[in-house]
């Protein structure tokens, strides 16, 4: 492969992700979300290993977001009439985005909660 097959498979998928976020109002809530913990971890000087879970949790939920949103258009292209059976493949898609988006919330819980609560503490002493 060539480079510049390589800088233009590289082009699409960064426009996936820019189209994704441009359509999804779910991804930018996502991203809004992501911003907000980036921020509290540069605030807190979250630990590397910390990091590596709060990134770790984005990338799962912005993954998982991505595969909903394909899923989801490859049903309305297939079938852009109800159908119940590709309304339940729209929700297991939807579903798999919930369980990501929760797991993403408990990791971020157990990683702020603590520097939150010593904050707290240090602020009614």
């Amino acid at each position: 492969m060539s480079f510049r097959k390589e800088l233009r498979s590289f082009a699409c998928a960064f426009n996936g992700i820019v189209t994704l976020i441009q359509a999804e109002k779910h991804a930018k809530f996502h991203l809004f979300a992501a911003c907000c913990v980036i921020l509290a971890g540069f605030f807190f000087s979250i630990s590397v290993q910390e990091w590596i879970a709060v990134c770790f949790a984005i990338a799962l939920v912005f993954t998982a977001e991505g595969f909903n949103t394909a899923i989801e258009r490859i049903c309305n292209i297939v079938n852009p009439e109800y159908d119940k059976k590709i309304g339940d493949i729209k929700d297991i898609a939807a579903g798999s985005v919930l369980i990501c988006a929760i797991m993403a919330a408990v990791i971020g819980l157990l990683v702020f909660v603590p520097y939150v609560y010593k904050l707290v503490l240090q602020c009614i002493q």
